[in-house]
């Protein structure tokens, strides 16, 4: 799996740059950029807003809010001026991915109030992408990104998205920019950061698309693993996610988490839930961990710590978990989670966890 990086960053903002430049001389500030209400000069300055923005946002290490500065260009900066200023915005917000730790998560509104260096990576090639599209709109140039790129924001920041023949049309039309043959125009989107829930010695990561086929494939999804993991279990489960993601069922939180240990930053397993409660609000849940992170009360702390984020939620009722009668240690960690046993087949044992009437 190829990170989500400083490195696209500067190749997002470079190819724009690129075409852009040959457009100079053009009246910027009296053409509308495509769709949008703004022209394409106001455009162009919302591009290099975001881009310091986010580096701003990692760099500050800000929680609860925006850091609250802007950019302001000097008066009498001619288009030449702006198109560089997009440049070296983009080169803060590449060097910023590029220094701060994987484990640093910073204020972004959407939608769980936080990203990390890959997130704000992939916002900010959002941001290039799809404005850059705007204002070629506008100018009636040629512009088609490469599909690798849009691959990549696709699978981290719209897992809701089923994908399309091609990724550039398909981030289009997820972005109601554009139509798709069997598909409704979208009129209102958002993009979906993973939810980090954090516990007492572990945080559960939520698995994106792109991580979940790189474990599914025999990679690391981007994770540190402690030795012997990831196990067959989180390949399997991590297989779940690429099938509801490849048919635009999945819904992310209520996927697949990875177990990161605090004091390391190792991950020692996975959590997860089969999909998003029925219609009765019920969700089965499974989990598992490598051989050398058993035994010391991870699982048990995991599944609290999700079926207590479940708790918060009005659109599930109760949670299932499905346990082979000789696995007794497993048995124990539903158990001490609060789920009760409710059914027996001879071979499994099913347990429930009522959240609500």
């Amino acid at each position: 799996m190829r990170p989500m990086g400083g490195d696209q960053v500067q190749e997002a903002v470079g190819h724009a740059l690129a075409l852009l430049r040959t457009a100079t001389h053009r009246d910027w500030e009296g053409t509308r950029a495509g769709r949008l209400e703004w022209s394409c000069h106001e455009t162009a300055v919302h591009i290099a807003s975001d881009l310091l923005a986010y580096a701003g946002q990692l760099a500050g290490r800000a929680t609860e809010a925006y850091v609250p500065f802007e950019l302001i260009l000097e008066d009498g900066a001619d288009t030449t001026g702006l198109l560089d200023v997009i440049g070296t915005t983009g080169t803060l917000l590449a060097v910023t991915v590029q220094t701060t730790p994987r484990d640093v998560r910073a204020f972004h509104p959407y939608p769980f109030r936080a990203a990390d260096r890959e997130g704000f990576a992939a916002m900010g090639v959002t941001e290039v992408l799809l404005h850059t599209h705007d204002i070629a709109e506008g100018l009636g140039l040629p512009y088609e990104p490469s599909a690798e790129l849009c691959q990549n924001v696709l699978t981290r920041l719209f897992p809701h998205v089923r994908p399309g023949p091609e990724p550039w049309p398909t981030l289009l039309w997820a972005t109601g920019r554009g139509d798709l043959p069997g598909r409704a125009p979208v009129t209102a989107w958002r993009w979906s950061n993973p939810l980090v829930i954090p516990a007492e010695r572990l945080a559960l990561h939520g698995v994106t698309p792109a991580a979940a086929a790189d474990l599914a494939a025999g990679g690391t999804g981007g994770f540190a693993w402690i030795e012997g993991g990831p196990v067959e279990g989180t390949r399997e489960g991590a297989g779940m996610i690429v099938k509801l993601y490849e048919t635009g069922t999945l819904r992310a939180e209520w996927g697949m988490y990875v177990l990161v240990r605090d004091e390391d930053g190792r991950a020692l397993g996975a959590l997860g839930f089969h999909g998003a409660p029925d219609e009765e609000g019920r969700t089965e849940i499974g989990y598992d961990l490598v051989d050398a992170a058993r035994g010391h009360g991870y699982a048990t702390e995991a599944l609290r710590t999700l079926a207590g984020w479940a708790r918060g939620r009005e659109d599930v009722r109760s949670l299932f978990a499905v346990v082979d009668k000789d696995n007794v240690p497993s048995q124990g960690v539903v158990t001490r989670s609060g789920f009760t046993r409710v059914s027996d087949d001879g071979e499994r044992f099913a347990y429930e966890l009522r959240l609500r009437s």
